[in-house]
């Protein structure tokens, strides 16, 4: 198969550290893919090409890394549909696709160890984007544990018109809130355990870098859980029924784009 979905991502929980003597800030985080996707296809090439999307960087830096190892040249197709520097890690979810496809496709693949560790150099998110079901990552994000979380609920994501994300550096080189990690991140492990059925994921912390109005307005359209995801714009919120996400989604158009999904385990 040359072709494959590439998930967006939700942060259901992002709590930040002090700075790593590698420059990148210790974090604790649970990753969870939805159904907004983009999809890639992958096929052998005589010269790199990556065409569909012309704000394409990552894809290409992947698989020249790939060809790098393996000697393999490959085309990629990118056909956008999450959108871009939203926090919902689209290029991430790309890039991490293209490599799984061209790795998949070479004579002789990269274990899973070794592409992991290509995908780390190109991002944190990256090595997120090439296991299954929702991860607690920590480190710098990329040390990922598999978590068991329900996955029977509908999500209600809204970009909201206007707002430019900053970049996702400036935003945590800007972040001091590191005093209390420890205490934030045994909060976020304790109330992953407490987790049996969706609404228990309201016990998680908030996001330590970003706020946004729009979560207070789909708390208040019945969303048991709603935060920014990663370093935003885009919001989240969480709902047991699918026709309150429908009514919550049509509430919140006038604010900004809305998509109405659930949870996706893989691609």
């Amino acid at each position: 198969m040359n072709r494959a979905s590439a998930s967006a991502k939700i942060n259901l929980a992002l709590v930040v550290g002090p700075k790593r003597a590698d420059g990148y800030h210790e974090v604790a985080t649970v990753l969870q893919r939805v159904g907004l996707a983009d999809r890639i296809e992958i096929n052998p090439s005589e010269r790199l090409r990556v065409n569909g999307f012309l704000g394409d960087t990552l894809v290409r830096q992947a698989l020249e890394l790939l060809a790098a190892e393996t000697g393999g040249c490959w085309s990629a197709h990118i056909e956008k549909r999450i959108p871009v520097a939203s926090g919902l890690g689209g290029g991430s979810s790309d890039a991490a696709t293209a490599l799984a496809l061209a790795n998949a496709a070479s004579p002789e693949p990269l274990s899973p160890e070794r592409l992991r560790a290509i995908a780390a150099q190109l991002g944190a998110d990256l090595p997120f984007f090439l296991t299954d079901g929702p991860q607690l990552a920590t480190g710098r994000g990329t040390e990922l544990e598999p978590v068991v979380l329900p996955q029977d609920f509908w999500v209600v994501l809204v970009l909201p018109y206007g707002e430019l994300k900053r970049s996702t550096a400036e935003v945590y080189g800007a972040f001091d809130g590191e005093a209390g990690f420890d205490e934030r991140r045994a909060a976020l492990l304790a109330g992953l355990d407490a987790v049996r059925r969706p609404a228990d994921l309201a016990a998680l912390p908030q996001n330590d870098l970003a706020t946004s109005p729009l979560a207070d307005d789909l708390r208040a359209a019945g969303a048991f859980r709603a935060d920014v995801s990663g370093a935003g714009p885009a919001v989240y919120g969480l709902f047991v029924r699918e026709r309150d996400a429908t009514r919550a989604g049509r509430r919140l158009r006038a604010r900004g784009r809305v998509w109405v999904t659930g949870p996706a385990w893989y691609g």
